[in-house]
């Protein structure tokens, strides 16, 4: 055998021993290789993952061709070690020798790696000016390259430019655009291509089923479905997901179920696929009876399993079996992956458990922008704005850039206070990223300047929003329906209907609370009858509220009786609650005493609903009722949770507590609302049947004439 086929031998069987034994006698019978011996050395040692060997024989070698500097570049290329192969290819350069295709693939594979789109227009430069034309393989790294540069439009002209384009620089190009979120130029690209009978292989047909369910385009995704099964495209384990993936999140989990169990032997990706699609759409008992599954097949879980399935577990029924997976988790060791510790973090805060949601995150090897914009949710939902505020505080000290879900959480907390102050800080600061193009972002923004009402500020961002979503619908919808404005929250629900936009439940409880506003109680009931009828929506307690509402408001009690006992399911407080409101308005005695009868049935330590019968009997004058009232809340206890409210004056937020007694800039304000008040007797006003007393009990008097 000889020497070259010797050193090739040692190297694909990896024998570094007789390998080194090999280059060992040359060097003892001192002999000088030749450039292809050395080149096969060079090579072998590259094959055994010895570099530094490799790099020595490289540095050694009196004389250097083509394939020499080629195949180290291209070797360096494929390790990773991308500074060291781009400066080979620069000594080549230097050294007067012309790249082939090989050593222009590596140096630009290298650029795509470390993200060094300068050198790698250079190279493109150099090609440009030297090549007489593009190899395809140059052409796809080129594409490959540019798009995970970020630098889309100059992907898409290579790709254009490719005579003859092929799966590979498809494949390539769609990768970018979806890991780039540009799905709709994806799928465009897609299309084109296979006008352009351009092969799809496994790979393309992964990338563009993602594309299919970023964008939810169920119809689209069936008929690329059809396709591969035509053209006999095997169904790998990136198929496979990809399918699961584009039903489950079309809300299709019967085809994504079938999808999944035509395989064989399907992989951990796609049963963790699938059970994050049942999580995501609302099916906890599936997704935890896949995890039990997996386990008895004896499939070891991995992060992403754990992170998947733990979000079936936040709901206050599976509390239990959520800490008894946390546990599991801590002993197989995935507490470690920041991505598990995440969704640990995440479930706790589902759950309300906030106490070992706090523990998990301080346990936490390192935090991350995800870890901390969970954490800030969690509190802002939870309404502890102060420890959100905290958060945010510890985020811009660590270092962290927000993203768009940490605005989104910003935004909130905005609304919630409100403070439109610091909102409109925040939006300035989210317009510099570009983030307020994004339909998350943007519905934040309708959101906030709605609670803050500042509703043509909401309307102007609405407008302006290049992409909408349902959330972006309804959070306008109701933002006009919260302030009365009623007319205009139901143009908001003409302009849905005309775009195409399906309604759902909370569109309703929006148009609904809207009709109630203006009173327009067959316009109400009518679109309840489209919900149900049309729509297909089960009315929700909210529903029913809201309809009970809009014949209160007519002076209808005995409507809205007759609607509640219609109903199919048992009422709840609001809705109770909303016909006492109506019978106090309306001065109905009789059903306010059975409305409030009803509640305490359900709550007997209900407060408000002890207040609001104490209101009514002292309205109609019923002195000995309204004291008994008082008397049954004394011996019970009750007291009236007191109000806290915010206030922002000059970039500040201040807090009030009822009963509280503060100075707010050398002034009392126990001093400030005395005041006040005497000044509205003196004009002539007349107080209502009740008012509080600063220890909690009612004082009941006439009304002045």
């Amino acid at each position: 055998m000889s020497l070259s086929n010797l050193l090739r031998l040692y190297g694909n069987t990896r024998s570094t021993l007789r390998g080194r034994a090999v280059h060992g006698k040359l060097i003892l019978f001192g002999s000088y290789p030749d450039v292809y011996t050395n080149n096969h050395l060079l090579s072998m040692y590259l094959k055994l993952g010895l570099f530094a060997d490799a790099r020595l024989v490289f540095d050694r070698m009196p004389e250097r061709n083509l394939v020499s500097w080629t195949t180290l570049i291209s070797w360096y290329s494929q390790k990773g070690l991308a500074e060291d192969g781009l400066s080979c290819f620069r000594l080549m350069v230097e050294d007067g020798f012309r790249p082939n295709h090989y050593a222009y693939v590596g140096a630009i594979s290298s650029c795509a790696g470390i993200g060094d789109v300068r050198r790698g227009k250079e190279i493109h430069g150099r090609i440009y000016r030297v090549e007489e034309e593009l190899n395809s393989f140059v052409s796809n790294c080129l594409v490959n390259l540019y798009g995970k540069c970020g630098m889309l439009k100059a992907a898409r002209l290579v790709f254009n430019a490719i005579l003859e384009p092929n799966s590979v620089s498809l494949t390539s190009l769609l990768s970018c655009y979806c890991q780039s979120g540009e799905y709709m130029e994806g799928l465009k690209v897609f299309l084109q291509s296979h006008r352009a009978a351009v092969k799809v292989n496994e790979f393309s047909a992964a990338s563009v089923l993602g594309v299919c369910a970023a964008l939810e385009n169920l119809e689209v995704g069936m008929q690329l479905h059809s396709l591969l099964v035509r053209c006999g495209i095997g169904m790998d384990q990136f198929v496979v997901t990809g399918l699961i993936s584009l039903y489950a999140k079309c809300g299709a989990l019967d085809l994504a179920h079938r999808a999944f169990w035509e395989v064989n032997d399907p992989q951990l990706s796609a049963w963790t696929t699938l059970i994050g699609g049942c999580v995501q759409q609302g099916k906890e008992r599936e997704a935890i009876d896949l995890f039990c599954k997996l386990h008895s097949a004896g499939l070891k879980p991995n992060e992403r399993t754990f992170s998947a399935v733990l979000g079936a577990f936040a709901d206050a029924k599976r509390i239990e079996g959520g800490k008894q997976l946390h546990a599991m988790i801590m002993k197989l060791g995935y507490c470690s992956f920041t991505m598990v510790a995440n969704a640990v973090v995440n479930f706790y805060l589902k759950s309300g458990l906030l106490k070992e949601s706090w523990k998990t995150f301080e346990e936490m090897d390192a935090h991350d922008i995800v870890s901390l914009n969970s954490m800030i949710s969690g509190h802002v939902n939870s309404g502890q704005y102060e420890e959100a505020i905290e958060l945010l505080r510890h985020m811009f000290f660590e270092g962290f850039v927000p993203n768009l879900y940490t605005y989104s959480s910003v935004l909130s907390i905005c609304g919630d206070l409100p403070a439109i102050e610091w909102g409109r800080q925040t939006h300035c600061c989210i317009i510099k990223p570009g983030f307020h193009s994004n339909v998350v972002v943007g519905s934040a923004l309708i959101d906030m300047y709605a609670k803050c009402g500042r509703l043509s500020d909401a309307r102007r961002v609405f407008d302006n929003l290049l992409s909408k979503n349902l959330v972006s619908w309804n959070t306008m919808l109701v933002g006009y329906a919260q302030h009365g404005f009623g007319m205009e929250a139901l143009e908001i629900y003409d302009i849905m209907q005309k775009d195409g936009v399906k309604p759902n439940d909370i569109t309703f409880v929006g148009v609904l609370s809207a009709c109630g506003h203006v009173g327009l109680l067959e316009e109400g009931l009518h679109y309840f009858d489209s919900m149900t009828k049309i729509y297909g929506i089960p009315p929700r307690m909210d529903h029913l509220a809201c309809v009970v509402g809009l014949f209160a408001r007519k002076g209808q009690t005995k409507g809205a009786y007759d609607f509640i006992k219609r109903f199919p399911m048992e009422p709840d407080k609001v809705v109770w609650r909303c016909l006492m409101s109506g019978c106090k308005t309306n001065k109905d005695l009789g059903l306010g005493k059975y409305a409030a009868e009803k509640i305490l049935s359900i709550d007997p330590d209900d407060t408000s609903a002890h207040i609001m019968l104490s209101n009514i009997y002292a309205e109609a004058k019923m002195w000995n009722e309204a004291a008994q009232i008082r008397r049954i809340m004394k011996e019970k206890a009750l007291k009236k949770d007191p109000g806290y409210s915010w206030t922002e004056l000059q970039s500040n937020i201040y807090s009030f507590v009822s009963g509280q007694n503060m100075d707010f800039q050398g002034y009392s304000i126990h001093e400030i609302l005395d005041g006040l008040t005497a000044q509205l007797f003196d004009e002539g006003y007349m107080c209502d049947a009740m008012f509080s007393l600063d220890n909690g009990e009612y004082l009941y008097q006439e009304a002045s004439a």
